[in-house]
């Protein structure tokens, strides 16, 4: 037995955007008691994350972090990018996309995610514009 859905998830900038909610909501809809939902990130720019949902500060410290990490092509330290087309933070965020994952697992038991007290579901964009990103949610029994 499996169910899919594709979930549309509407970004405005840079940032951690939580679908815990969604996600939870799918799985509890499928009817599935025992299973593993696979996450798929449809795009080359932004990613996803499991990572507390607790405290707004780790989301805060994250973003900061992968900003000095990795730093728009306007930064000089960034001067040897070539791939520029789509702007300054196009490359940066193909880099950072390729550092976090773009696909997740979570184990289903007893018709619920597995996920721990504090952890969330994450599409962390990388863009600076808004964009909508698709995520396929695949639950396999």
């Amino acid at each position: 037995m499996a169910a899919q859905t594709l979930l549309t998830i509407a970004t405005r900038g840079p940032g951690l955007y939580e679908f815990t909610r969604e996600a939870t909501a799918f799985v509890a809809g499928a009817g599935i008691e025992t299973g593993l939902l696979t996450l798929f990130l449809r795009h080359t720019s932004c990613s996803l994350l499991i990572q507390e949902n607790a405290d707004p500060d780790v989301r805060v410290d994250l973003e900061a972090f992968f900003r000095r990490l990795v730093p728009s092509a306007d930064d000089p330290a960034m001067d040897y990018l070539v791939h520029r087309a789509e702007g300054p933070d196009d490359m940066p965020a193909h880099i950072k996309a390729a550092l976090t994952p773009v696909s997740l697992s979570i184990p289903v038991m007893g018709g619920r995610l597995a996920l721990g007290t504090w952890q969330g579901i994450y599409l962390f964009e990388h863009r600076a514009r808004p964009h909508r990103r698709e995520v396929v949610l695949h639950l396999a029994a």
